[in-house]
């Protein structure tokens, strides 16, 4: 077992105690422009502390990207005058699209 697998376990970790109290706070608000990507990193990180063999950094990874997950659906702004989750999935996976489109080269240029 490499000594490092612990250490980003431990970090895991913390990050879930720190995040506990946001899950269990009833007026807690998190935007989904936060809590999305916290998630998303977390799963990434997940999937490739696996295929390095550090399955406790992997275990902990996941647990973040799964504590992350529970403040979206939970703790996102629910009012009438905010975006339903749906709505505001839809519109952060447009804004996505069309981020990756104007970074990716088209091939039109001849470069």
């Amino acid at each position: 077992m490499m000594w490092q697998d612990l250490v980003f376990m431990a970090g895991s970790s913390l990050s879930i105690v720190f995040l506990a109290p946001t899950l269990r706070d009833a007026d807690a608000q998190v935007p989904l422009g936060t809590s999305l990507p916290s998630m998303a990193i977390g799963l990434v990180y997940g999937v490739t502390f696996s295929t390095l063999g550090m399955p406790f950094s992997a275990a902990g990874a996941f647990a973040a990207g799964t504590m992350w997950s529970l403040i979206a659906v939970v703790r996102s702004p629910t009012d009438a005058t905010t975006l339903t989750r749906r709505e505001g999935l839809r519109l952060f996976a447009r804004d996505l699209r069309r981020w990756l489109d104007r970074r990716v080269p088209s091939g039109r240029d001849g470069v």
